[in-house]
This record gives structure tokens, sequence and C-alpha cells, in this order.
């Protein structure tokens, strides 16, 4: 098993060669394809944005095999995505959880939106997502923040990020038990989309 400080060594080596733009993307041949039928080990697990400019195996330069993504708009953490944590965790030993956010995150600018002038006919689903970041942005909103709107979206974005480690951190039984007991370790990250740097926030 692959420790969580190992892990998140290897994520940030990644990164920097992405960055560079000397990407290996390593393991992806037919091969390892077939070495993956059997089981899989994945390093990480991360709970990142469905924003297309934000691929996490190729922003960690790592392969087929090697992390557990799950994705959705916002990143936000829903009954689902704490279940499929769990999952990752519990069944492949995975120790590293990062929560990747993301610069210019249209769930952010929509959730900003909605609360400065609600849409009178939004849909029920899109106001889920709204619904879960709305507790990350409603306070920004009450400060200085607001007067710059660049500003408050970086906040809010990493604002945002720091609400679902918390969530999945204390949120779950089986992720807490697996934190204190097994050394799982549960980190935020924010992708930036103009360099291509990933940094972490814990």
């Amino acid at each position: 098993m692959i420790s969580a400080h190992e892990a998140l060594a290897r994520l940030r080596e990644g990164n920097r060669r992405f960055v560079a733009d000397v990407g290996r993307r390593p393991r992806v041949s037919g091969g390892r394809r077939i070495e993956l039928t059997l089981d899989q080990n994945p390093l990480a697990i991360v709970l990142g944005c469905s924003d297309a400019r934000v691929p996490a195996e190729i922003v960690f330069d790592q392969g087929l095999g090697d992390l557990f993504v799950i994705r959705v708009a916002g990143n936000i953490v829903a009954p689902s995505q704490v279940g499929s944590v769990e999952f990752a965790a519990s069944r492949f030993g995975t120790r590293l959880v990062v929560v990747l956010g993301h610069t210019q995150c249209g769930a952010i600018l929509a959730t900003i939106e909605e609360l400065r002038q609600p849409a009178d006919h939004q849909s029920r689903n899109l106001s889920s997502i709204v619904d879960r970041v709305r507790p990350s942005v409603e306070g920004l909103l009450r400060t200085d923040l607001r007067h710059d709107p660049d500003a408050l979206v970086r906040e809010a974005v990493r604002s945002n990020v720091r609400a679902s480690v918390d969530h999945l951190r204390h949120g779950s039984a089986i992720l807490e038990q697996l934190g204190q007991s097994d050394g799982l370790m549960i980190v935020g990250a924010e992708y930036s989309l103009e360099t291509g740097v990933v940094e972490f926030l814990d």
C-alpha cells in the first residue's frame, strides 16, 4: 500500500512534469490495460470538477489505474461522492484523497450569480449543485470581497474546496475512522487554468 505522503509526493512531481511540458503519461499501454482487468491499486482518490479543462490524470501526469477519479461540477460533496470515496478507500486501501478545485470555476460563478439575482427558471438539478456550493459563498458576499469580482471568485473557489474537504473528513464515519487508524489523508487543492500548477491548500 502506498502511504498518503508518498502518493502526495508523486502527484506533486507529476504536476511539475505537466507544467514543464515533459509529461511521461506513464503506463497507458495495452499491456497495462490488460494487467488492470484483474485488480486496481490507485495511489490517490481525486474528487474534482467535471470541467473539461481539468482532467486529473493529465494534470498529475498519471497513467491507467493510477487515480480513482470522481468528477462533478463544482467538486461538490453529495452522498454519492462520499460513497465513492468510501468505496475506494476501503476496497483498494488508497490513503490519499484530493479535492481538486480550479480557478474560474463555472459552478462557483453560477452560485454567485444566483445569490445576487435568483433565476426564475433554474432547473432542480442545477439548483442541487448551486445549493451545495452556496454555504461557501454566502458569507463572502457579506465582506468587502463583494466589491472585487475576481478576488471574490478566487476566495469562493478555495472556500468551496475547504468545505468539501471538511465534509469528507467529518461527514463519514468510515473516512474518519480510516484517518484515525490507517493514515487516510484528505487534502484540498486548486488547479490554475492559467499556469497548470496545482497548489495544495493544506
